[in-house]
């Protein structure tokens, strides 16, 4: 009787399931949250599309994220909360709003959002919702006098 070949190919795909994604993995700390994931990977898939995305920003005088000192300064108690409201920002407005007629971009921006959700899923909530509520109610002030040095 013949052997299968299918033992030796899942002995294949397990052992390149666990060696080879590694080499990308990084162990992000943020405050009390520690999530794994392959920066590299994301980091590569934007690098193919960056020029043409950042091609079609008419918006110059304008940034929605500063360089990264300025994410750098966040306390490490808010990394987590912050990251998870960035991620969101992302995941709700941005990838589900976006349109091309390349499908090679729109492929690499779909894995950029899964890679993304993924992220997501591993950040704990930042606050429970009637704390947030609270917290965000108690910090109006900052936002309307903000408001009014814009008036």
């Amino acid at each position: 009787m013949k052997a299968s070949g299918l033992p030796i190919c899942l002995l294949s795909a397990v052992f390149y399931l666990f060696w080879t994604p590694s080499a990308g993995l990084k162990t992000l700390h943020l405050g009390s949250c520690v999530i794994t994931t392959n920066l590299q990977a994301m980091r590569n898939g934007f690098s193919e599309i960056r020029d043409s995305v950042q091609a079609k920003d008419e918006i110059i005088d304008i940034r929605i994220l500063r360089k990264t000192e300025s994410l750098q300064d966040t306390k490490p108690a808010d990394q987590c909360c912050l990251l998870r409201h960035v991620l969101r920002l992302y995941l709700d407005r941005v990838f589900k709003n976006y349109q091309t007629p390349d499908h090679h971009i729109l492929r690499k921006t779909s894995s950029l959002a899964n890679s993304f959700l993924t992220i997501k899923k591993d950040l704990r909530l930042c606050l429970t919702p009637q704390a947030a509520v609270a917290k965000a109610l108690g910090e109006l002030d900052i936002l309307l006098q903000w408001m009014e040095e814009l008036a």
